[in-house]
């Protein structure tokens, strides 16, 4: 009982100090944990640069006219060798139904 009365009284004066110290610094200092950004000279009158797109001839839009393929081919092309997209989905683990408890 006393080490536990010991660690909560060395707990609460290391709390009290920490405070003190915080108070007893600037704060705007302790609020401040980076110094704010400073843009570049002249930002304000050089033109931003365009957005280049990546491979020419592309506009950033997902094509409209292609429809979404699915996973599984169906079965006519799976016979003809297409192969699926996915690996197929593991069984359903299913456990016995709980039994009720007797009294």
């Amino acid at each position: 009982m006393l080490g536990a009365s010991t660690l909560i009284a060395v707990g609460l004066i290391i709390s009290a100090l920490s405070l003190t110290e915080i108070v007893a610094r600037d704060s705007q200092h302790v609020a401040q944990a980076t110094p704010p950004t400073q843009s570049t000279p002249d930002a304000e009158t050089k033109p931003s640069a365009p957005a280049a797109p990546s491979e020419p001839g592309t506009t950033g839009q997902r094509p409209s006219d292609i429809p979404p393929q699915p996973a599984r081919p169906d079965p006519d092309a799976q016979k003809s060798g297409a192969q699926p997209a996915l690996p197929p989905a593991p069984a359903e683990k299913t456990a016995p139904p709980i039994r009720e408890k007797e009294k």
